[in-house]
């Protein structure tokens, strides 16, 4: 059975489809079957790994409120071992016709479950709201991962999501961990991204990924060759991040046991 990551933030910015494109594209590097679930009617993941969403004809919209089985919809990506569960924009009506459905949270839980078996990762991009499409996402989902983007107001909302996953986990999933905080756009070159990292480390201390993503052009050139970074310039930063990223995560999982001098791959250059 997979597990299933939700990848949420309600602040838009913040590197949250980046974080879901690159870590499902690490984990499917690392051999493990993933799937991403674009749960966002920007559709910035389906564009992200190479499919054009105004060609999309079947998206996530259908599985939640057709009951269309997401086995038949679901696409094969460039990245061997990572799948896609496309949006399209007609995913923004999905709120307003949830609203009078009885279980209406527990609609994506109800797709999710169909073919969560089939994979090892489920990665759920969500859209920067805290809308009922998030609400489905976060209980369907068994943790979420918070991406924080490292500027001035980093914690800006934070208090605002918590307390969002804290009524999903005491109405609606209470099986729901937070994977963790995983701090992004860190540009070395300020001071600024330091005391936001260790701003969010002294607030959320263990909740905090030791990973740390980040600022790398090549991060924001492979989406516009439908790419995940690590099969756009497997050498770059980005993509030796989310690398790391999904060892840590997959350390923290005990799902492999990876020895301490090799838990992170040391950086080659700051592309």
């Amino acid at each position: 059975m997979g597990k299933i990551i939700a990848i949420a933030n309600q602040k838009g910015g913040v590197g949250k489809t980046t974080t879901a494109i690159n870590l499902a594209g690490s984990f499917a590097i690392l051999e493990y079957k993933t799937l991403i679930i674009d749960a966002d009617p920007q559709a910035n993941a389906t564009s992200g790994v190479g499919f054009d969403p105004r060609n999309i004809k079947t998206s996530i919209y259908e599985c939640i409120l057709d009951e269309v089985e997401p086995a038949h919809i679901i696409l094969n990506t460039k990245t061997p071992n990572l799948d896609l569960v496309p949006a399209h924009i007609d995913l923004v009506g999905a709120e307003i016709e949830l609203i009078n459905l009885p279980n209406r949270e527990k609609m994506m839980r109800k797709v999710v479950n169909k073919i969560k078996n089939d994979y090892q990762f489920i990665i759920i991009d969500c859209s920067p709201s805290l809308g009922l499409i998030t609400v489905n996402a976060l209980t369907a989902a068994d943790s979420v991962l918070i991406p924080v983007q490292c500027e001035y107001f980093a914690l800006e909302g934070l208090g605002k999501l918590l307390n969002t996953i804290k009524i999903v986990q005491s109405r609606l999933n209470e099986n729901l961990d937070i994977e963790g905080i995983l701090l992004t756009m860190f540009d070395t070159r300020l001071r600024l991204s330091k005391q936001v990292v260790e701003e969010v480390k002294t607030h959320f201390q263990t909740m905090v990924f030791d990973t740390i993503i980040h600022r790398n052009t090549r991060l924001g050139e492979a989406p516009s060759f439908g790419e995940t970074i690590i099969m756009f310039d497997a050498d770059s930063t980005g993509a030796i991040n989310y690398l790391n990223l999904a060892r840590e995560i997959l350390q923290k999982n005990g799902m492999t046991q990876i020895p301490e001098s090799q838990k992170q791959i040391d950086l080659i250059n700051e592309n």
